[in-house]
């Protein structure tokens, strides 16, 4: 059960990048620490922060940590996102039609 709720812990820059990163495959935390430029302190607080939200899993492999992206938690972001989507895109589509009605008129113009 996560600790942490999903947007707060998205809200930090840091932590996204390191989904961002994650998306892309599964990382150890030394790959992570090597690619951000960050501290391995940070890093760790960053990947706890992550996985109290269940937004991370862990893999341990000895003394190592591996870390993926847990997708299906970013499902209530999406649901969230969801009816904004649909504005931006029933306004993409007006556009499109305004402008389709503009170059039609210019067409025509030219053609005169």
């Amino acid at each position: 059960m996560p600790t942490r709720d999903v947007f707060s812990v998205i809200a930090d820059p840091t932590r996204r990048q390191i989904l961002d990163l994650l998306c892309q495959r599964e990382m150890g935390v030394g790959e992570l620490v090597q690619t951000l430029g960050l501290a391995q302190p940070n890093v760790s607080k960053h990947l706890r922060t992550l996985g109290e939200a269940d937004l991370v899993h862990v893999r341990i492999d000895g003394p190592r940590r591996h870390y993926r992206l847990r997708p299906e938690r970013l499902r209530e972001l999406e649901e969230w996102l969801a009816p904004y989507r649909r504005m931006w895109a029933d306004r993409l589509d007006a556009l499109e039609r305004h402008l389709d009605q503009l170059d039609d008129h210019d067409h025509e113009r030219t053609e005169r």
